[in-house]
């Protein structure tokens, strides 16, 4: 097994097959989506032909839908999953905010909860896709004032109990919206059918992956992962691997790869973020270089696959600091992919 070459082909990384950013979100399951910006650029380079505007039309058209999801993170969903995400993640997703709640000492009652969404719906209703300066300007207007931390909480946890998504594609804010008119009704799908689904993507586009990765981005407990691979049955299968039990589908794909690629990364990417451990395509005396100890990652470079850079998405000009091997002429292919895709 090559898990290096495999994951780069189940994550779209490689020779893609999809041409549709909808289609993109909608086989990963989930797309960490913590930077705004970049999102983009993690859904779009997993297309053929990567377009921002192609992007934006599924964003605003709410077939691709962000949200706080799994770990209490902003997830890029599709809205095909949308309900069957959110029953299967909310309540673990909702004990976290909680957890973080009381280790600020913020407290929320249920009068409070109640008065300051009926203000969220109805301004999302009115404007359509609010930022949060609505939110706060409308909730002055009733005489209710808070600062931005507390608004947070009851964003999020309107957001986990299905009343808000996110609104209309902007250059640098967030907007919210209501999720009956970006999704639509309330559906409920089987818990087992849900978890099915779920176990199903992370494996299919992250392969090779091992139990303790699947928690670990999930966010749900180890006995719900070990039920959604037993749900399964034949269509996955484990390999050994330098001592670890991997999980691998019985479609991996492993035709396509191309040697002497690279590829620009953005933080926050399911490249890494997908998995627990990461030492496979980072190693660990460079961790530093891709993300801290606080969980804020970088912008990094990958070569067949391997991290061995770091790169500056905003820029005119590429700006990129080799820290493994030297830097290649294919570099410049991939930023001037960058920078179609923004032009487009």
């Amino acid at each position: 097994m090559n898990p290096i070459a495999t994951r780069l082909l189940n994550q779209q990384l490689i020779s893609p097959q999809y041409s549709d950013p909808a289609d993109v979100v909608r086989y990963m399951g989930a797309i960490q989506a913590q930077e705004y910006r970049m999102m983009r650029w993690a859904v779009a380079m997993r297309t053929r032909k990567p377009s921002s505007r192609a992007f934006k039309q599924a964003f605003d058209s709410g077939q691709i839908v962000r949200l706080h999801l799994m770990r209490g993170t902003w997830q890029l969903v599709a809205a095909q999953d949308y309900w069957l995400l959110l029953q299967l993640c909310a309540p673990k997703a909702i004990a976290v905010i909680h957890g973080w709640m009381r280790s600020n000492h913020v407290a929320i009652g249920e009068e409070e909860l109640a008065r300051v969404r009926e203000v969220l719906v109805q301004t999302a209703a009115d404007k359509g896709s609010a930022v949060k300066e609505d939110f706060v300007q409308a909730l002055k207007d009733k005489g209710v004032v808070m600062d931005e931390h507390r608004l947070s909480y009851h964003l999020r946890m309107a957001e986990l109990s299905g009343i808000l998504c996110s609104g209309e594609l902007l250059p640098m804010k967030a907007t919210y919206s209501l999720v009956s008119q970006k999704v639509g009704s309330r559906v409920v799908v089987d818990h087992d059918e849900a978890l099915l689904t779920l176990t199903r993507k992370y494996f299919q586009s992250r392969q090779p992956a091992t139990l303790e990765d699947f928690v670990w981005w999930s966010g749900l407990n180890i006995g719900d992962c070990r039920r959604g691979i037993a749900l399964m049955g034949n269509a996955i299968h484990q390999e050994k691997w330098q001592g670890r039990d991997w999980y691998v589908t019985d479609d991996v794909r492993t035709r396509g790869m191309r040697r002497g690629r690279y590829l620009l990364i953005p933080p926050y990417d399911e490249y890494l973020i997908s998995y627990k451990s990461r030492d496979i395509v980072l190693s660990p005396d460079h961790r530093h270089r891709a993300h801290n100890s606080t969980g804020i990652f970088q912008p990094v470079i990958a070569r067949d696959g391997v991290i061995c850079g770091n790169w500056t998405p905003f820029k005119d000009n590429l700006q990129a600091d080799f820290f493994l091997g030297d830097y290649g002429a294919g570099v410049r292919d991939e930023w001037s992919r960058y920078k179609n895709f923004q032009a487009k």
